[in-house]
């Protein structure tokens, strides 16, 4: 590259600084800025807008927080009381078969008495009438 061309550009670039520094004062210019009393009153707005929001959201959080512990421990006791309940059956379920195992023997020997002492009677009887 020759030297005018460089020349050149370093115009044109500073050329361009320029202008652009000329065209944002310009639009600066344009701009209609608050007072100072537009300024505090805007601040102070924006400021309880935020901690009534902040205040809003913390309220929301502890009321479901609660309400999630609240939640989360019925959940827990109703679980509780279905496994104990279960178990109360399963303990009755084999409770009552221990019963019925131990009544059915209790059935079964008296039965086989029944069946002996028929027997006996049976063979009484056939030697009376003989």
């Amino acid at each position: 590259m020759s030297k005018e061309t460089k020349n050149n550009k370093e115009v044109k670039n500073s050329k361009d600084k320029r202008h652009f520094f000329k065209d944002f004062k310009a639009e600066l210019k344009k701009v209609i800025w608050p007072t100072p009393k537009q300024l505090v009153n805007n601040t102070v707005a924006v400021i309880t807008i935020v901690l009534i929001t902040a205040l809003i959201v913390f309220v929301l959080d502890i009321t479901f927080e609660s309400i999630n512990k609240y939640g989360v421990d019925r959940i827990r006791a109703a679980v509780e009381s279905s496994v104990k309940n279960e178990e109360n059956t399963q303990n009755t379920t084999n409770t009552t078969n221990e019963t019925n195992t131990e009544s059915g023997n209790t059935v079964n020997k008296t039965e086989g008495t029944n069946v002996q002492s028929n027997t006996t009677n049976a063979v009484e009887q056939s030697n009376t009438q003989e």
